[in-house]
């Protein structure tokens, strides 16, 4: 009879731990892909703010039209609106990366005023560096 009990408990602890671990591996693997979406969802949002900026920019220095330039600049104001989403969603689950994920953000904003079409192409190199560098540092959390 001990034996039946034993077995009987042993059956239901083994069921339950199985249970607890791959409830584990589950939201380790749900943590895992909300982190990946969300350091995407951020180097997506910088680099259409970043074309969007170097137009708007570019449209500036070159002296065109006020209609295109507001275009322009309306759609930068949107791009960059969409940065803020992602990069508190990537500060919340990948507090190590705020950092890094602000200065892609930073360099991407130094393209605003640029002071010559040479200055503005730096910023723009500078921006995508500093994008790549948060993907990099991003790669060796995964």
């Amino acid at each position: 009879m001990w034996e039946s009990v034993i077995a009987v408990v042993g059956t239901l602890l083994g069921s339950v731990t199985m249970y607890v671990l791959q409830q584990r591996g589950t939201d380790r693997t749900a943590l895992r892909r909300d982190r990946l979406a969300a350091v995407t969802a951020l180097t997506v949002a910088l680099a259409d703010h970043r074309r969007a900026m170097w137009v708007r920019e570019d449209l500036r220095l070159s002296g065109a039209d006020a209609a295109g330039y507001e275009a322009a600049r309306a759609e930068s104001h949107a791009t960059r609106s969409a940065i803020t989403a992602p990069l508190t969603t990537l500060s919340i689950l990948l507090p190590g990366l705020v950092r890094v994920a602000e200065d892609a953000a930073t360099a991407t904003y130094r393209l605003r005023g640029a002071e010559s079409p040479q200055a503005l192409d730096e910023a723009r190199e500078a921006a995508i560096a500093a994008c790549e560098r948060l993907t990099r540092e991003a790669s060796k959390l995964f």
